[in-house]
């Protein structure tokens, strides 16, 4: 026999679904952010920019109970809260604040209570009681599930962002001095008990806007059963190591740390702007064109395993923006690769493995942009595979059409500091490794050079010459052998042709 009894009882509910971990980690966030905005500093703008980002904080956490009404008229007393404290910041002005995120919050998360005296007590709880309820909730942040949960859903985005920061520091010196700067006896200066404590009235100010909970009256049914109730099986926590959730906090994480890298570069590699003290441009320039590289190729494998076709991540409309805009970067960051070795060499010279690292640049680029092309065509990565080989075999059967010996030596000459002023004095030793397609820019070396040339370099030039007339048999004949000596020859004859005055 089951009877129901029905009984009236009042209950503290949260809104939303978000976890108590990630609540808490955005509560230490949001600590960070007002200890760098008020701690020892003079406060005014600064506190209207803190309670628009606290709204959007709560509006993220709390936007199953968004109606676009009452969000409306939220916004607009939060707005009419926020004119006084940008006009003057004074004890009436912040009253009024805090009065109208306390009134916004409510009209936005707590649609039941519509009577004044509700509203009043509703008010009166989250301002007397909200500030304590964070010491009772963060410690449901450590049980087992919910831990458990937390760590698999942020321990990929956490390691691949450790590894960014590390390749960053790399090739950015400014990234570098900022990692330097987490060293812990550097932190134990910032750390004070007055800062500790602020910490901790912060994250209790915060937490009632993070983790919404009204009081309310709900009917409970209760039913009473006669037979024994088999206990509650333990719930299992499933979790997908690289499912939507992890890839949406990793997607995050990274489009924030290549936001940071492409803004300093921004500022510094294409603004121009002054360097911090201590740090030249051409360290800045010269510096991390390869490890930039690899971080691109990271991004793009992670791309390719998070977007996989028929994965779970592939159909999100959260995540593929979040994709698009993650790989722009990183083809930006490829850019900026290229303009550092540009830079590099403009000063340093042309190599063989230089120009092999401007091919490899541009066909990381491209096969980004194919990844991006792939997940808006929704094809499958053997096309992926395909249209890259393409795209490689029309790249190599280019480069076997190059005279890169005669194109390394030309732009080594005439950028040296004998041809144009700048730069390093012309490696003539380096140039006699290229081989004889060398012979015409190391002519005009030698032209170049102060004085008589040395012997040993005259003979080390007929040895190429020599060489040259023997590439000429017809066994070892080569179309660009025998373009080399006609222009040879005809140098030959104009300085015949021109001699000397006098």
């Amino acid at each position: 026999m089951t009877s129901l009894a029905s009984t009236i009882v009042e209950e503290i509910k949260p809104i939303g679904h978000a976890s108590i971990p990630a609540k808490v980690g955005l509560a230490l966030v949001l600590a960070a952010l007002a200890d760098w905005l008020f701690y020892g500093q003079r406060i005014g703008l600064s506190l209207t920019l803190f309670a628009i980002v606290l709204a959007g904080v709560s509006t993220l956490f709390n936007h199953a109970a968004l109606d676009l009404r009452r969000a409306l008229i939220g916004s607009a007393v939060l707005v009419a809260g926020l004119v006084p404290v940008i006009e003057e910041l004074n004890t009436l002005s912040f009253l009024i604040l805090i009065a109208s995120l306390a009134i916004a919050l409510l009209l936005v998360t707590n649609p039941e209570t519509t009577g004044l005296a509700d509203r009043a007590r509703a008010l009166r709880n989250l301002v007397l009681l909200g500030p304590f309820r964070f010491f009772l909730d963060a410690p449901q942040a450590f049980n087992a599930s919910a831990l458990t949960r937390g760590i698999a859903h942020w321990l990929l985005p956490a390691a691949l962002s450790t590894v960014f920061v590390a390749l960053f520091a790399a090739a950015n010196p400014v990234i570098e001095q900022w990692v330097f700067q987490l060293n812990p006896k550097l932190i134990q200066q910032y750390v004070s008990v007055p800062r500790v404590l602020f910490w901790g009235l912060m994250l209790a100010l915060v937490w009632p806007f993070i983790h919404v909970r009204w009081r309310r009256k709900t009917n409970v049914t209760t039913a009473v059963a006669d037979g024994p109730v088999p206990p509650q099986l333990p719930p299992l926590v499933s979790v997908e190591f690289l499912g939507p959730s992890t890839i949406l906090r990793s997607l995050i994480l990274f489009n924030l740390l290549f936001a940071a890298q492409s803004i300093l570069d921004g500022i510094y590699l294409w603004g121009h702007v002054a360097l911090p003290d201590n740090l030249t441009y051409a360290g800045y320039a010269h510096r991390g064109a390869y490890p930039l590289i690899v971080t691109a190729l990271l991004a793009a494998a992670f791309v390719l395993v998070a977007m996989r076709p028929g994965g779970p991540a592939e159909n999100s409309k959260v995540i593929r923006p979040l994709v698009y805009l993650w790989v722009g970067q990183n083809v930006l960051l490829v850019a900026s690769s290229i303009l550092r070795l540009d830079l590099y060499v403009d000063i340093y010279m042309l190599t063989y493995w230089r120009i092999a690292a401007f091919i490899w640049m541009g066909l990381v680029a491209l096969g980004l942009i194919l990844i991006v092309t792939r997940i808006a065509l929704n094809r499958s990565n053997q096309w992926l595979v395909g249209v890259n080989l393409i795209a490689l075999a029309i790249v190599l059967y280019g480069c076997s059409l190059v005279n890169f010996d005669a194109f390394i030596a030309d732009y080594n000459v005439s950028h040296s500091r004998e041809a144009s002023g700048k730069g390093l004095q012309i490696d003539i030793n380096y140039l006699l490794t290229l081989g004889p397609q060398a012979l015409p820019a190391i002519d005009k070396a030698i032209l170049l050079r102060s004085g008589n040339p040395e012997s040993c370099l005259v003979s080390r030039r007929d040895r190429l010459v020599e060489q040259q007339r023997r590439d000429l048999a017809w066994r070892s004949w080569g179309f660009r052998s025998w373009r080399l000596q006609r222009r040879l020859d005809a140098q030959a004859k104009d300085q015949s042709g021109n001699p000397p005055a006098g």
